[in-house]
């Protein structure tokens, strides 16, 4: 069945080797441990007799019962279909009852057979097991028929001699055994089924998780790269009618930045050096734009480890210090830090807060970081930002892969 996965059937495949394996060790311990023992296949037929109608009931509850209730829920007709078959084993556990001991003729009734009966003293002394002597019979009993009785030797027949009747019990104690096994047998199968399923389950839920995942991620992305676009053409436009030279060396580098953005942006990772690269260039821009009166300070590694990073991670930071943090009537600055402890990567962004702020509505770069981060790192990650009537900072801490 296509629905049972190949380690459920390992382990079914094992498990049932073994209850047919054990009664061959067990003989084989009992032969090598006692010389007069010897090796009796018929005694071994009759276990795997047993084990055999067990595996068929297992094969039974295990491909066709057991899917109804594990698979399609139809509960009522699991159990309907399982009492059926224990009731119908039941009735065949009690109509094969095995020969028992009280069944078995006793040796005294033997010896009986071959001679004749003992007197009454013989019988009483027997009976009681010590040297009492006979007494006398002093009331007659009643003569049991002359076929069980020892009047053809002339003696009284003794009722304690007789073999005792009992009617025949509907259900035994091996039946209720039998049935429990049966009953636990059905309850493992079915823990089994449920575990391996509940693990199915988890593992697509854990592959939809991953799909949402890139999906969200490739959604955010498809966000944040029209709206860097958008802010760097903002830039050049300005820069057209300030100074067109510093306009055509601002294409240049803009070109570099679509570059990146269009053949590294849909990556999950990119080398370090990379992503200071386009931060460099993107500064480089802005620099372009802007006077003396704002100050611009970035630090950037000049040694960079062998790790990656999701592209366009730290662009949206700057990019807000830029547009919000600037103002042509007062002094300005912008501060860009990043630096490599062990396996982290620390970025700080601070910047002058202007007297009037770009209100520009629509916006989607930093609650799409915010997304991407939770996403990408769920709580491995710090974002620490304090929002001072003077100053904008930002300390962010992401570990490096």
């Amino acid at each position: 069945m296509k629905q049972q996965s190949k380690y459920e059937n390992i382990v079914y495949v094992a498990l049932w080797g073994l209850l047919f394996i054990a009664p061959l060790l067990n003989l084989h311990i009992r032969t090598a441990s006692d010389a007069d023992q010897s090796f009796e296949w018929q005694e071994i037929l009759m276990v795997w007799k047993t084990l055999a109608i067990y595996l068929g009931l297992f094969l039974l509850h295990n491909f066709v019962l057991a899917p109804l209730l594990i698979w399609k829920h139809k509960r009522t007709l699991y159990f309907t279909l399982t009492g059926c078959i224990l009731a119908v084993f039941m009735a065949y556990q009690c109509t094969t009852k095995p020969v028992g001991i009280n069944h078995m003729p006793r040796p005294m009734d033997m010896e009986h057979r071959d001679g004749p009966p003992p007197m009454d003293g013989e019988r009483t002394s027997h009976a009681f097991g010590d040297d009492r002597q006979p007494h006398h019979e002093e009331e007659e009993r009643p003569a049991p028929p002359d076929h069980l009785s020892g009047q053809k030797h002339g003696m009284k027949p003794d009722n304690r001699m007789m073999p005792k009747k009992h009617p025949p019990l509907f259900i035994g104690q091996h039946d209720v055994i039998a049935i429990v096994i049966l009953f636990l047998m059905f309850s493992a199968n079915l823990g089994l089924k449920g575990y391996f399923k509940s693990r199915k389950d988890h593992k697509k839920l854990v592959e939809l998780e991953k799909k949402s995942l890139e999906q969200q991620l490739e959604y955010l992305k498809y966000q944040i790269n029209p709206h860097f676009f958008m802010n760097t053409l903002n830039n050049i436009h300005a820069l057209v009618d300030i100074d067109p030279e510093k306009a055509k060396d601002t294409i240049l580098e803009l070109s570099k930045m679509m570059r990146f953005v269009l053949y590294e942006g849909n990556k999950h990772g990119v080398p370090l050096t990379r992503e200071f690269d386009f931060i460099g260039n993107y500064i480089t821009l802005m620099k372009l734009r802007y006077t003396d009166k704002v100050k611009i300070t970035v630090d950037l590694p000049t040694a960079t480890p062998d790790k990656m990073i999701p592209p366009l991670m730290l662009i949206t930071f700057i990019e807000n210090a830029f547009k919000h943090g600037i103002s042509y009537e007062h002094e300005s600055f912008v501060n860009v830090k990043i630096g490599i402890e062990d396996t982290k990567l620390r970025f700080s962004c601070c910047n002058s807060k202007a007297n009037k702020p770009n209100q520009e509505k629509g916006g989607v770069g930093l609650n799409n970081v915010k997304q991407r981060l939770h996403l990408l790192y769920d709580n491995n990650y710090t974002l620490k930002i304090q929002d001072n009537p003077d100053f904008y900072n930002v300390e962010l801490t992401i570990p490096l892969t």
